[in-house]
């Protein structure tokens, strides 16, 4: 059985997941919600694929993985990033499904778009990604017939320091309260008797809200969002390679 194993606020490293299904059919398993335990075995495969939150895997994520468990079973790590850069991402992501039971017998980081600026990134996977994706995948297949044995992948430990940056998330007049996004989020930020409103304690900025509100009525507060687009257009690099381990 395959496993396609995802947490995908904004929807660009789900399209990647998708992507990969194509290639290895099986279930699906959506850690941004309740996770249920699922014991995996060594004719399993687990395809793993999370964003770089500041250069981390995002908790939220890491705690989904915790109620997964295998016995050898191979793994495929994919990190997304938003053209920054994805830190002790990957090397965290392995040794989370090293405890777990798994082997980690590839990784992939490529860029999406950024979930804050999607203008950073628009354009990523392009073509060009996709047919080097195409092509590692093929290498995976071999693997998998082969002894499957253990990558390594870069990252330090300890990992950088875990930080979440508040993003202020506002709600403007064209609320219509249809309550997707307290439906929608995560980690419960928004009540749904009063959706209009988000628990910033609880926000983890992944703006999913954002991206899925019908109305368009959720956003960043404008003189932070400008603030960190012009810090974001200096630091990132739209056009860094895909890279394959």
């Amino acid at each position: 059985m395959n496993y396609h194993i995802y947490f995908s606020p904004t929807g660009g490293t789900e399209r990647v997941a998708r992507y990969i299904a194509n290639e290895f059919p099986g279930a699906e398993i959506d850690l941004s919600r309740e996770v249920q335990p699922v014991d995996m075995t060594v004719e399993d495969f687990a395809i793993v694929a999370v964003p770089s939150f500041g250069g981390r895997v995002p908790q939220i994520a890491a705690k989904g993985l915790e109620s997964l468990r295998g016995q050898k079973t191979p793994a495929l790590l994919l990190v997304t990033y938003g053209a920054r850069a994805y830190e002790d991402t990957l090397r965290e992501l392995k040794d989370i499904l090293n405890r777990q039971g798994f082997v980690c017998v590839g990784a992939a980081a490529l860029i999406t778009p950024h979930s804050v600026v999607p203008a950073i990134g628009a354009d990523r996977p392009n073509a060009e990604d996709w047919e080097k994706l195409d092509a590692f995948l093929l290498t995976v297949k071999n693997r998998l017939e082969g002894e499957g044995e253990e990558i390594q992948v870069p990252g330090n430990f300890p990992y950088k320091e875990y930080r979440v940056l508040p993003m202020e998330i506002q709600t403007g007049a064209d609320c219509v309260s249809c309550g997707l996004c307290a439906e929608k989020c995560p980690v419960h930020a928004i009540p749904r008797e009063n959706p209009g409103t988000t628990d910033l304690e609880k926000c983890i900025s992944c703006m999913r809200c954002v991206h899925i509100c019908p109305q368009k009525a959720r956003g960043v507060n404008p003189e932070r969002l400008a603030m960190l687009r012009d810090k974001l257009e200096k630091i990132c690099d739209s056009n860094r390679d895909i890279e394959f381990f």
